[in-house]
């Protein structure tokens, strides 16, 4: 059994809705059954989403043909600038949309299927409302921190205080993803070919490492930050992040809060992989796919590749999926959920009404 860590579904009703506005950011259906988006006036597409992304239930057969029985953990990607690009007004109704979307999957693929919220965070007291919301009355099992707000990289903002704090007394982690927004136009060249490889890495890497330099990670230790793509940069670059940074006065080497985090196992790259293991530890690396971004099978494959001892190629596989997301199966054992301040259903019975068949999302306000 196999817990995918990383693996992005899209749901069709947001980018429908996203095809209805005048305005941008907005999207297009494409000839092949998918979606282009574009985030700016002026700008080529952002993505161009084929069908892959927007069916769910043939995702999960695609996992099928993999020889093993796949579960998935749905989140964003890049796309989770988008909830923080539109107004409050609209960012809020677009994340109760994704967040009930996200909620109705797990309610029909119970215990194969969990997801993670999308938090707009132009406001910390909304992203905090969004997060409890979404984790104790939907039962996801987790929020999507992009590492821009907007255009802007500072997630590290001092306002943004009560948002992690609010994370780390609800148990959840953050799954850091970079958004394209930061280093996408400056590294456009070459077919994307710069940014695909080194952008987004770089991207994820400075965002982490303004978690760990504001003092973030220091005043919240129970804060649960999964850093995406094999941790980015950091884990290579841990020396130069201890010698550089006195001025920040923590009370620790950054290093020891970098080894606090999370990371998975998306990377073309065998050694790569095998390192980021070696670095942060196989209590704390989940395995990922990034499908429909990348091949599953070619994910699986390069895993397979290192050996791991069978304790620790447990612990990456599935084990440690299901102790940090507090992941359950529907007759599971509750001991595993994480105990938040406030009691909350499991993610497999989170009872959220059908989006897909018409029901409307819940209506959250600013306060």
């Amino acid at each position: 059994m196999i817990i995918d860590s990383h693996f992005h579904w899209w749901p069709k009703s947001v980018f429908e809705s996203l095809c209805r506005r005048r305005g941008y950011p907005r999207a297009e259906r494409s000839a092949a059954g998918g979606y282009r988006y574009w985030r700016r006036e002026g700008e080529p597409p952002r993505f161009h989403a084929g069908p892959e992304w927007f069916d769910l239930d043939r995702q999960l057969e695609h996992m099928d043909g993999l020889a093993h029985h796949v579960k998935a953990v749905c989140s964003i990607g890049p796309l989770s600038v988008h909830f923080s690009d539109l107004s409050q007004e609209e960012g809020l109704d677009a994340a109760a949309l994704w967040n009930e979307e996200m909620a109705d999957a797990q309610r029909r693929h119970p215990g194969r299927v969990w997801a993670t919220a999308a938090v707009p965070l132009a406001r910390a007291e909304v992203a905090v409302q969004v997060l409890e919301h979404a984790v104790n009355n939907l039962g996801l099992t987790g929020a999507n921190l992009p590492s821009s707000i907007g255009d802007d990289p500072h997630i590290d903002a001092e306002w943004l205080e009560p948002f992690y704090a609010c994370a780390a007394k609800l148990g959840v982690p953050l799954f850091l993803h970079p958004t394209d927004a930061v280093f996408a136009n400056l590294l456009s060249d070459y077919g994307g070919a710069l940014h695909l490889t080194l952008g987004r890495v770089i991207e994820v890497s400075v965002a982490a490492g303004r978690l760990i330099l504001s003092g973030i990670m220091e005043r919240n230790p129970e804060l649960k930050v999964v850093m995406s793509h094999t941790g980015g940069f950091l884990p290579y670059q841990a020396g130069r992040l201890d010698k550089n940074a006195k001025a920040a006065k923590l009370g620790a080497a950054p290093s020891v809060y970098l080894k606090r985090m999370y990371t998975d196992t998306v990377s073309p790259h065998m050694p790569g992989i095998k390192f980021a293991i070696e670095y942060f530890g196989a209590d704390h690396v989940m395995y990922g796919s990034d499908y429909p971004c990348w091949s599953p099978a070619a994910a699986l494959r390069l895993f397979e590749e290192i050996g791991l001892p069978e304790s620790d190629r447990a612990k990456v596989l599935h084990d440690n999926a299901r102790r940090v997301l507090g992941l359950r199966d529907p007759a599971g054992d509750l001991s595993l959920r994480p105990t938040p301040s406030t009691d909350r259903q499991g993610p497999q019975a989170s009872g959220s009404p059908a989006v897909a068949g018409g029901a409307a999302p819940t209506r959250l306000r600013a306060p």
